[in-house]
C-alpha cells in the first residue's frame, strides 16, 4: 500500500509501512543554495523527493536519482512521471558503489546530494522492515563508500551536500579530507531552541581551499506540535496555506 503526499509543488507516492520522507529531506533540499546547477545526483534517493524538489528549483538541471532498493526505485520512477519530469530526471536502480560506469557515459557532475544511512549496524534498533533498515543503517553503504563515490563522480569544484549525525562530524571531516572534499559550510539542526543538535547539514567542495562558514542554528519546532516559521517556509509554496497541509 502507498499514500499520495505533497511538499511544495511536488506530489509523491510513498509506501505506507516502508521508509517515509522525514523533515531531514526538506532541510537538505533547502540547504542547497547555488545560483545555477546543470547536473545533480541524489544518492540513496528513496522515493526521489530531494532530487525532484531540486529539479523544480533548477528548471535547467538534469537530475539522476540513484536507489539500490528496487521497490523504492519503482516509486521514484512513478514520482518522476507524476510530476512530469521524465525529460530531465532519470532513476538508476543500482548500488552507489557501481556508479563509475554511468559517469563514463554521463560525465562528471556539478552537485551530489545525499540523506544517507547514518547509523552503524551495531547501534540503535535495526528495523524488521528491510526498506527502513537499509535507509537508516550502514548495511549496504558506509560513510567512507559514500564520500569516495561522491568524490569520484563530482567535477573539480563540484559540491556535495549531506545531512548527518553531529556526533560523527569529526569522522566526516577526516574522511572528506581523504577524498579531497573540503567542508565549506555547516549548519547544526536542533529540535528546539534549547535542545542539543540532532543533525548537521554539511556542504563540501571538491578540490577547494580551506575556509569554513558555520551558519546560525536551524530550529525545527517552535513548540511541541508546530514547526518553526523557517521550516514551514521550506515546506510550503507561497500560494499555499500552511495550516491546510499534512506535513511529514
Amino acid at each position: 500500500m502507498k499514500t499520495l503526499d505533497f511538499i511544495r509543488d511536488i506530489q509523491f507516492y510513498q509506501h505506507t509501512n516502508g521508509y517515509r520522507v522525514s523533515v531531514d529531506a526538506v532541510l537538505l533540499y533547502d540547504f542547497v543554495r547555488l545560483p545555477h546547477i546543470k547536473t545533480i545526483y541524489d544518492l540513496g534517493a528513496g522515493s526521489g523527493i530531494i532530487g525532484l524538489l531540486l529539479a523544480k528549483r533548477y528548471p535547467n538541471s538534469r537530475v539522476t536519482l540513484v536507489e539500490i532498493q528496487s521497490g523504492l526505485a519503482e516509486l521514484a520512477n512513478e514520482n518522476v512521471t507524476l510530476n512530469r519530469l521524465n525529460d530531465r530526471v532519470i532513476v538508476i536502480n543500482s548500488d552507489i558503489k557501481n556508479l563509475s560506469k554511468y559517469t563514463d557515459i554521463l560525465g562528471k557532475i556539478d552537485v551530489v546530494v545525499s540523506n544517507p544511512p547514518f547509523r552503524r549496524c551495531k547501534t540503535g534498533l535495526i528495523s524488521p522492515n528491510d526498506e527502513k533498515a537499509l535507509a537508516r543503517h550502514e548495511i549496504n553503504l558506509s560513510l567512507s563508500q559514500l564520500l569516495k563515490t561522491s568524490a569520484d563522480i563530482l567535477k573539480h569544484h563540484g559540491h556535495l551536500y549531506i545531512i548527518y549525525l553531529p556526533e560523527r562530524l569529526a569522522e566526516i571531516t577526516i574522511k572528506m579530507k581523504e577524498n579531497q572534499l573540503e567542508i565549506k559550510r555547516i549548519r547544526f539542526v536542533h529540535s528546539f531552541i534549547d535542545s542539543p543538535a540532532k543533525m548537521v547539514l554539511v556542504e563540501a567542495v571538491k578540490g577547494a581551499k580551506t575556509g569554513l562558514k558555520v551558519m546560525p542554528p536551524l530550529i525545527i519546532y517552535k513548540d511541541k506540535d508546530t514547526y518553526s516559521d523557517e521550516v514551514l517556509e521550506m515546506y510550503m509554496e507561497k500560494s499555499k496555506d500552511p495550516m491546510a497541509s499534512n506535513l511529514p
